[in-house]
């Protein structure tokens, strides 16, 4: 029996993104900043937000985009990522977001693949925008740098009036986010405008954020996750966001200070920052009473440990780019620690055996075996863009998306996320969850930060946990060699789990390689071997 939502009589508001954000926006809300953009140093009401929004929506009209159009956006966190969006569904356009580090061959293929005609991206990037708009085959005039001399501040000036449109919101494409899904090469995602408003409805039934909140911007608008709650969400929920084109730990505690932040969507590896990092002394970040993880599994360890630095809340949820991407969300109401909770309103889960495709039923104590997170909501993809197999394997039917996550849940309905699935290490036919064995390394002293992959082991051809860890700052007085500490390291975890759990090698890195998202990139570490 699928779990459902406590809030299971959602309703999906009938409206488009733009109206769903701006159509409600009341007087008293017009004179409120919006957003604030640290690398310009400017700050917009919503009245002006809005504004901007409908200039520049009239300009590309005028320039031929028209409901439909697939409108490719390489551009960091600012307020000129946040109007280029909105501009773009104001005309029923769809959005595919591109990610910063793209090659211009990588882009070059996103644009191709789908169908994009025109390229949005900034003069400061260099020649990457002209190479990869020529590789694409889109001619030069398709190419807008939003930062030059006809770019936003043109449009602006112009103050063209956008066209009425009308389109079927729970049918119509609003964004085209690429994602590897469960397995292969990145996808265009179909996202309707009816995706993309349940979730944002869905982030504001859950309370987490309210209008009086300051937020701090530090996940990329590209990916879905800072593209939904922070791009999206915040702006619906009249809250104040602070822009940054990129984080750096000493900018990220300054705004925090300098702005009095209270809330901040973060990804795990922020949290080991505040957990560990010596800078945070030296900031006041007294304003702050939460912060929220998203894009990889928070260790309940890790949470409490920020908790009780800067006591404040730590919240944690679930998502993927399939599904807009929240589906999980473990707040107030229902806080179960170490878990991302219950599914968000208008959602279920089960848990599947990868197997035989059997329901894991919820137990009647304790936790259940694990299985295949799967989810059922309306903000669910239709598809992948012009890969039906994929799509097929992903939506098995009746309106379940397979997660490609193990997950367990317990008599609650809590779900505990183990592991991907495909990142599962297979040491002698038993599963070793890479998540649990990082958890453990980050509760050392000796670790800043740690990831966990199956490699050959040349001896046996099998497979075998290895550890990447990052060092911690060597303390003044400690004369231990790298070899003495990864001795101790691997002693301390391996004391702690199942032999077949055992870390069987490790490596010291300067870094452990991640997305802009913080995932970590284990492809590139198994390449390492």
């Amino acid at each position: 029996m699928p779990v459902s939502s406590d809030q299971s009589d959602f309703t999906v508001p009938p409206v488009g993104l733009y109206d769903y954000i701006y159509g409600s926006l009341a007087p008293e809300d017009e004179d409120r900043v919006a957003v604030v953009d640290l690398a310009d140093g400017t700050e917009s009401t919503f009245a002006t937000l809005r504004s901007h929004v409908d200039a520049a929506a009239g300009w590309l009209h005028r320039f031929g985009v028209r409901t439909g159009d697939v409108v490719a956006l390489q551009c960091p966190n600012s307020e000129n990522f946040i109007v280029a969006a909105h501009a773009v569904w104001r005309l029923g356009a769809v959005l595919t977001p591109v990610p910063l580090l793209s090659t211009p061959e990588t882009v070059a293929h996103q644009i191709k693949d789908s169908g994009a005609t025109l390229l949005l991206t900034l003069a400061g990037f260099g020649d990457g925008g002209e190479e990869a708009a020529e590789l694409a085959g889109l001619p030069a005039d398709r190419l807008i740098h939003l930062d030059d001399s006809r770019g936003l501040k043109q449009m602006y000036a112009e103050r063209n009036t956008p066209p009425e449109v009308s389109f079927d919101p729970a049918t119509h494409p609003a964004a085209l986010p690429y994602s590897s899904g469960t397995t292969g090469l990145p996808k265009g995602v179909k996202l309707t405008h009816g995706n993309l408003v349940a979730n944002i409805a869905q982030i504001e039934t859950a309370g987490v954020v309210t209008r009086e909140d300051t937020i701090f911007g530090v996940l990329p608008f590209f990916h879905i996750y800072g593209l939904t709650v922070l791009a999206n969400a915040a702006m619906r929920l009249r809250a104040r966001l602070l822009t940054s084109p990129r984080f750096q730990l000493n900018t990220f505690l300054a705004a925090h200070q300098d702005h009095k932040v209270t809330f901040t969507f973060i990804a795990p590896p922020v949290a080991v920052a505040l957990a560990k990092d010596p800078a945070v002394d030296g900031h006041d970040l007294s304003a702050l009473r939460g912060v929220f993880s998203g894009a990889a599994p928070l260790d309940d360890d890790l949470a409490r440990a920020v908790e009780k630095r800067l006591d404040i809340r730590v919240y944690q949820g679930y998502g993927l780019t399939e599904a807009s991407p929240v589906t999980h969300m473990n707040t107030d109401g229902n806080l179960s620690r170490g878990s991302i909770g219950r599914p968000v309103a208008g959602t279920e889960h089960k848990i599947v055996d990868p197997e035989s495709f059997e329901e894991i039923p919820v137990p009647s104590e304790g936790v259940s075996a694990n299985g295949e997170l799967w989810v059922r909501g309306p903000q669910v993809m239709s598809g992948y863009l012009g890969d039906e197999e994929a799509t097929a394997a992903t939506l098995p039917g009746d309106g379940w998306l397979r997660t490609g996550d193990m997950a367990r849940q317990d008599d609650r309905g809590d779900v505990y996320i183990v592991d991907r699935l495909k990142e599962i290490i297979k040491y002698k036919g038993y599963q070793v969850p890479p998540a649990e064995l990082e958890a453990l390394l980050l509760t050392l002293p000796d670790v800043a930060d740690a990831a966990v992959v199956g490699v050959d082991d040349p001896a046996t051809g099998a497979e075998i946990p290895k550890a990447y860890v990052v060092r911690q700052a060597v303390a003044e007085g400690d004369t231990r060699s790298d070899e003495e500490v990864a001795t101790a390291i691997e002693d301390a975890v391996n004391a702690r789990v199942e032999p077949y759990k055992k870390i069987r090698a490790l490596e010291f890195l300067s870094e452990v390689p991640k997305s802009a998202t913080g995932k970590i990139l284990r492809r590139t570490l198994r390449d390492r071997g």
